[in-house]
């Protein structure tokens, strides 16, 4: 593997392993999955090919933010309807 590359592996390996302890599964689910996707491609040598893996692996790192966003704003949504309709409905409040 050429040293860019093999430096742009690890910073990707670093980042998903880092992005992998929120994973809803758990974070060691989420470690032993990418820890056999990057063994199964450990072998490949052909820099258009480990371009190519990368490339997925960046796609990859986008979808966990946007999972973890939404995750977030399901919370909020939540929180805050829950509060409302509550509000609506008078439960919890005292009967003047």
């Amino acid at each position: 593997m050429a040293n860019p590359l093999r430096r742009e592996v690890r910073q990707l390996y670093k980042n998903l392993l880092y992005l992998g302890r929120e994973y809803p599964q758990g974070a060691e689910y989420f470690r032993e999955r990418l820890n056999s996707a990057f063994m199964k491609n450990k072998d490949v040598t052909d820099p258009k090919e480990i371009r190519k893996l990368v490339d997925c692996g960046e796609v990859v790192i986008k979808e966990l933010g946007t999972l973890y966003y939404l995750r977030e704003y399901r919370t909020m949504k939540k929180r805050f309807y829950e509060e409302e309709l509550l509000g609506l409905l008078n439960i919890g409040r005292p009967i003047d």
